[in-house]
């Protein structure tokens, strides 16, 4: 009743040891190096299975790590711009200045005093408006006008 064929083995690479990690390096939305952050309103606009799963996840999650000493963190939506782009307030944001050189040319200089040696393509984080709408505020209805 048994066969002597053997057990075939999956094809393909094996499965990997972190798998988490090896998702987060593909560059996805809100991902950085060292921070993965999920927009509330769009976690809370996941169909409820997904928002039920991602519970359990997070309640894992926090009991494995509530010991630590967690600080309190701030996101601020942020784009990528050119420095020659940027007005005064968004160059002093990003800790850079903008003299007038010995030679009449503009000079770009960073917060430690390093010119910025080609402004026209060297890209900085500016906080900007959030694009992701957000979950309208919970509470009684607006009062009907008449």
């Amino acid at each position: 009743m048994f066969t002597p064929d053997p057990i075939p083995r999956p094809s393909g690479p094996p499965a990997s040891s972190t798998p988490l990690g090896d998702y987060l390096d593909q560059s996805a939305p809100g991902v950085s190096a060292s921070y993965a952050v999920l927009p509330r309103s769009l976690a809370e606009a996941m169909p409820l299975p997904w928002q039920q799963q991602m519970r359990n996840l997070l309640a894992e999650f926090h009991q494995a790590f509530g010991h630590v000493p967690w600080p309190v963190y701030q996101v601020v939506p942020s784009r990528y711009e050119r420095l020659v782009n940027l007005d005064d307030d968004q160059l002093a944001e990003v800790g850079c200045t903008v003299e007038v050189g010995d030679d009449g040319e503009l000079e770009y200089r960073m917060r430690d005093g390093r010119i910025v040696e080609d402004p026209e393509t060297h890209q900085v984080l500016v906080s900007c408006l959030d694009p992701i709408p957000q979950a309208p505020a919970a509470g009684p209805p607006p009062p009907q006008a008449w």
